[in-house]
């Protein structure tokens, strides 16, 4: 079974670099394990275009101009692919559409557009989730069946980081080992974060883009320059095995987000658990997992600073239970969220769309 495999950002450099130890599997979306499981991809061309449109068209013409004959189409976003999804839905492109949805299906407030999307959903063959939870709000919308909807449980590349852990370079006087450390960009709450960590004078360092989206960290966090116990590092790219090797050498991961309707800090928190570290993570009602009921880390409400001073301050005084905690995190991603159990999630259900396709007259 052939899969025309999609992406938002370049990836044969990546694909590589995962071999090599160089980056991990899971952000490639079950990629690097499809042939265990009878599923051979074709790679998609990627360019980048500023231009949504000019985007989805180069994709479309991309996708469309494909010699090799292939089974489905997978996307790890919509995101640029909507032309071909709407001719899906018109029944002119006759493959079937598998893409994850990052974010629940909305209604519109605007019935025109309301119209549009619920068509334009038509077009999407099966959908994946990060929670169960996005499955229901999506299907309150009315645009789209339960059958479409998926649970995929996400999880970290457990070999990757069991590779990085075993030559993981001694942390040394210049470069100590840290004790605290937040990474990542996606929707952010640096004001709450270093608010408390800055009131408690306990180390913490931060690894972020100056800029994401409409968010402006550098200005943000200029402020906390002066606060010898805050280190704030910027960082530009895609550099996953740099970053998961700043936080092998931490003993708590941090995560604090907006309150946005979707898993925001997901991977961050999956990746704390595949190197057995204990996290602090803001209260996301849309994870699929409960990290305080399965005793790997300490949730914190959004925008709550005294939380959050709680929260550290008892990790550092309790280094025995956070290291317990670690643990318990690593047993849960050895279970369930690690990338060879999302991996045949995936494969089962492209493989059993693919079959019903074919039957099809």
């Amino acid at each position: 079974m052939k899969i025309y495999y999609y992406h938002t950002r370049p990836i044969q450099e990546a694909l590589d670099e995962w071999k090599n130890h160089l980056h991990p599997g899971h952000i490639l979306y079950g990629l690097t394990h499809f042939s265990k499981h009878g599923i051979h991809p074709i790679l998609h061309h990627y360019r980048h275009f500023a231009s949504r449109i000019r985007f989805s068209l180069y994709n479309f013409f991309e996708i469309i101009r494909c010699k090799e004959p292939y089974d489905l189409l997978y996307g790890t976003s919509f995101y640029g692919l909507e032309l071909i999804i709407f001719l899906r839905a018109f029944g002119l492109y006759r493959k079937p559409i598998a893409i994850w949805h990052h974010q629940a299906v909305v209604r519109n407030s605007n019935k025109l557009k309301n119209l549009i999307s619920r068509f334009y959903y038509r077009g999407i063959d099966q959908m994946f989730f990060f929670s169960q939870t996005l499955i229901e709000d999506s299907l309150k919308s009315g645009k789209v069946n339960a059958g479409q909807l998926h649970l995929i449980h996400w999880g970290a590349d457990l070999d990757f980081y069991d590779y990085l852990r075993q030559h993981l370079p001694t942390a040394n006087e210049e470069e100590p080992e840290k004790t605290f450390i937040t990474t990542g960009k996606e929707n952010r709450d640096f004001t709450t974060l270093l608010k408390a960590f800055a009131e408690t004078g306990l180390p913490l360092d931060v690894f972020t883009t100056p800029a994401a989206g409409d968010k402006n960290y550098e200005l943000l966090l200029k402020k906390y320059i002066p606060y010898t116990n805050i280190r704030i590092h910027f960082t530009g790219g895609i550099i996953p095995h740099k970053l998961a090797t700043e936080v092998a050498h931490s003993k708590v991961v941090v995560i604090c987000c907006l309150d946005n309707p979707y898993t925001v800090g997901l991977t961050t928190l999956v990746e704390a658990f595949a190197l057995g570290l204990p996290v602090i993570c803001s209260r996301n009602p849309k994870f699929q997992m409960d990290i305080e009921k399965e005793r790997a880390g300490i949730y914190v409400d959004y925008n709550d600073t005294e939380g959050w001073k709680q929260a550290i301050r008892y990790l550092y005084t309790h280094p025995e239970e956070a290291q317990q905690m670690g643990a318990n995190g690593r047993k849960l991603a050895e279970r369930e969220y690690n990338l060879e159990h999302y991996s045949r999630e995936l494969s089962q259900i492209l493989t059993t769309t693919v079959k019903i396709y074919r039957k099809q007259p």
